[in-house]
C-alpha cells in the first residue's frame, strides 16, 4: 500500500508539474485587424510557444483596430480606431483584458487628433498611450486613467515638411511612434518627410519636446516606417517603406547616427515597394523585415554583435499576401506573419542557430490581420 501510495503521489507531482509546464508555454495573442469582409474587430487566441498550437477563445468589436499595444502590467490593450473625418477622425480605444478568460472587454475611445491613426504604445510606467496618425502626420500623448481608460490628450504635435515623392510624401505622413528602453526618448518616423523624429519625453507630464538632436535624417524618397531597437538597446533599426532597405544606426541617449543601408527586397524586386515591419530576435542574433509589395517576403538578416551591422541571409515567402505586422514568440521558435490580403497569419518555426524560417504550412484564418501583441496567459 505504501508502495502504491508513492507511486500515486509520484504521478499527481508529475501531472501538476506537466500541467504548469503547458500553462507556461501558453500565451495569449491579441491580433489588430481591418475590419469589413471576414475581420469584426480584435481576436484573441491561444498559442503554445512550444508546439504552435493554437485556438481562438474571443473577439471583441471595435471600427479597424489595425495596431494594438498591451499595458506594461497586461491588464489593458489599447487600439487605434483607423479611420478619417476632416483630420480628426482618428480614435484610441481601451480595454481591459481578462487572463483567467481571455476577453477584451470596452472601457471607453478618444480623439487620437488626426486622421488614420496607424500605431499606438504605452509607456514604460502604463500611465500614458501615444498614437501616430498617418494622414495627419500628427502624434498624441493621451492619459491613462485609474481604470485603464484614456483621458483627452494633453500634448498633440503636427509635423511640417514634404518630401521628393509628390504622389506619396506630400505632406507628413507619421508611421511608427517608439519609446526607448528608458522611456525618455520618442521616436517618430515620418514617412512623408524622410526623417525619424526625436523628443524627449516627460512621463510626469505627457508633454514632448525637441530632443538635443531632433531628427535623423534618411535618404530623399525612402519613406522611413518602422523602427525597432537591439536588445542591447545600443543599435536601431529602421524600416524604409519605401526604399526597400533597412538603416543601421548606432544609439546612445536618444542620438542616432547610421551606420549601414542595406536592402530588405531581393534584386530580382521590380514591383512596387512596400517594406512594413521589423523585428529583432530575443537573443539579438537576427533581424527580420517584412516586404509587401509584389513581393511578400520575410528577409533575413543575421547581426554582427560587435558593430550591430547586419547581412543578408535569405528571404522566406510570407505564406500569403501583404505580410503587415509580424511578431517573434516568445521564446523565439516561431514567427508569425500577418498577411492582410489573404486572411491568414502564417506560422514558421526557426531556425535559432540560423535564423532561417520553414513554414510549418499552419495559418490561423482570421479577416485582414494587421498587429500581432502577445500577453502571458
Amino acid at each position: 500500500m505504501k508502495i502504491a501510495g508513492f507511486f500515486y503521489t509520484l504521478t499527481l507531482c508529475v501531472t501538476s508539474l506537466l500541467v504548469m509546464a503547458q500553462q507556461q508555454e501558453d500565451k495569449y495573442l491579441v491580433t489588430g485587424t481591418y475590419t469589413g469582409g471576414r475581420s469584426e474587430g480584435i481576436y484573441v487566441y491561444t498559442f503554445n510557444t512550444n508546439t504552435g498550437a493554437y485556438k481562438e477563445v474571443s473577439h471583441v468589436k471595435s471600427s479597424n483596430p489595425s495596431f494594438i499595444a498591451v499595458s506594461p502590467d497586461e491588464k489593458y490593450v489599447y487600439a487605434v480606431n483607423e479611420n478619417s473625418d476632416n483630420d480628426n477622425g482618428g480614435e484610441v480605444s481601451a480595454f481591459s483584458f481578462d487572463k483567467k478568460n481571455g476577453t477584451l472587454t470596452f472601457l471607453n475611445k478618444q480623439l487620437s487628433g488626426g486622421d488614420h491613426p496607424c500605431y499606438v504604445e504605452v509607456d514604460k510606467t502604463g500611465k500614458w498611450v501615444i498614437a501616430g496618425n498617418y494622414s495627419s502626420g500628427t502624434l498624441s500623448v493621451l492619459p491613462v486613467q485609474p481604470d485603464g481608460s484614456v483621458g483627452e490628450a494633453v500634448t498633440t504635435i503636427r509635423h511640417t515638411g514634404s518630401g521628393v515623392n509628390k504622389d506619396r510624401q506630400e505632406k507628413p505622413h507619421v508611421h511608427c511612434t517608439i519609446l526607448s528602453a528608458d522611456n525618455r526618448w520618442l521616436f517618430v518616423p515620418d514617412l512623408g518627410i524622410d526623417k525619424v523624429m526625436i523628443y524627449a519625453f516627460d512621463a510626469a507630464t505627457g508633454g514632448l519636446t525637441p530632443a538635443p538632436q531632433p531628427f535623423a535624417k534618411v535618404a530623399d524618397g525612402v519613406g522611413p516606417r518602422h523602427l525597432t531597437f537591439h536588445p542591447n538597446n545600443k543599435y536601431a533599426y529602421l524600416m524604409e517603406e519605401m526604399g526597400g532597405a533597412v538603416t543601421v544606426f548606432d544609439h546612445i541617449g536618444g542620438r542616432l547616427h547610421a551606420v549601414q543601408h542595406i536592402k530588405s527586397v531581393q534584386d530580382s524586386d521590380k514591383e512596387f515597394i512596400g517594406s512594413a515591419d521589423i523585428h529583432v530576435s530575443e537573443d539579438g542574433r537576427f533581424l527580420y523585415a517584412s516586404n509587401r509589395g509584389g513581393f511578400n517576403t520575410i528577409a533575413i538578416f543575421s547581426i554582427d554583435q560587435q558593430n550591430g551591422k547586419l547581412t543578408l541571409t535569405g528571404h522566406q515567402p510570407s505564406g500569403g499576401q501583404i505580410p503587415r505586422n509580424f511578431t517573434v514568440s516568445p521564446g523565439g521558435n516561431f514567427l508569425l506573419a500577418a498577411n492582410q490580403d489573404s486572411d491568414n497569419i502564417a506560422i514558421f518555426k526557426i531556425n535559432k542557430k540560423t535564423g532561417a524560417l520553414t513554414d510549418t504550412g499552419k495559418r490561423m484564418e482570421v479577416g485582414k490581420p494587421v498587429c500581432l501583441k502577445w500577453i502571458n496567459k
